[in-house]
């Protein structure tokens, strides 16, 4: 398998690991449906789910400017992309995470769905 383009998700973790996170808020559709699946490992995790005001709320508990998204692999088919990654702290590991984005014609996010998790690594 070739890792393809994902620009939609490239671009909304490129905002998320930026000092303005907020600007995802402009990627969204009307109808934006979203769930966060958010491990901090050892059987500790919370969801985050919701449409607009759901995904305000999860970008208000995020810390700004500290992790590091890198998509490692990616695939994009019939208006959706997916990715594996892994997010890193000052250059080391943190966690391994995936992400599925359906995006409708205008090139904005319908539905997301991430999980993420310290305890597997694909390296």
């Amino acid at each position: 398998m070739t890792t393809a383009p994902t620009p939609t998700l490239a671009r909304w973790f490129e905002y998320m690991d930026s000092d303005d996170p907020d600007r995802v808020l402009g990627m969204i559709a009307d109808d934006f449906v979203m769930s966060v699946q958010f491990s901090k490992g050892a059987g500790e995790s919370a969801e985050f789910v919701g449409d607009r005001a759901g995904l305000v709320k999860y970008l208000g508990q995020r810390e700004k400017s500290v992790l590091v998204h890198h998509i490692d692999l990616g695939v994009t088919e019939a208006g959706h992309e997916m990715v594996l990654g892994r997010t890193t702290r000052d250059g080391a590991f943190e966690a391994s995470f995936s992400a599925i984005a359906q995006v409708d014609a205008a090139g904005a996010v319908r539905r997301l769905l991430i999980a993420r998790t310290p305890e597997v690594s694909f390296a």
